[in-house]
């Protein structure tokens, strides 16, 4: 089977923040990173060139293929700052009616800036979303 592309590299995370040049933009991620940290309790790694992560979980896909991935991550995009939420929103769609001005795919929430959004409820998707991660790796 293929590795995925996407491997947790040892470059630094506040070189990547750093890097980026939208002070608003900048701004958003640092405080995405906060939220994560607390909700996860983990260090942040790269994932690949653009890929922030917090926490692991091992992947299982109904295929039987397994994965190391990270539990919520997130990354600075063209247009809008994109969370990785595992494993996905179909549990959060009252707390998506919420939080404002946003985008879904099936595990990614897309936010141009968390001034559009009310932050305190992206706070409670992500605590949700690490809580339900831990529950489903307990059996």
């Amino acid at each position: 089977m293929a590795e995925l592309k996407t491997q947790k590299t040892k470059a630094s995370v506040a070189a990547f923040i750093n890097s980026i040049g939208d002070p608003i933009r900048r701004k958003d991620c640092r405080t995405v990173l906060r939220i994560m940290k607390t909700a996860t309790g983990a260090a942040p790694k790269m994932w690949g060139d653009s890929i922030v992560g917090l926490g692991e979980w091992r992947c299982k896909y109904a295929s039987g293929r397994e994965c190391d991935w990270f539990q919520v991550g997130f990354a600075s995009r063209k247009d809008a700052v994109t969370l990785y939420l595992m494993p996905g929103l179909s549990r959060h769609q009252a707390l998506l009616k919420k939080l404002g001005k946003h985008k879904t795919g099936k595990g990614c929430l897309y936010v141009k800036q968390l001034a559009d959004i009310d932050e305190a409820v992206l706070t409670k998707i992500i605590v949700d979303a690490v809580k339900d991660l831990k529950a489903s790796q307990v059996s």
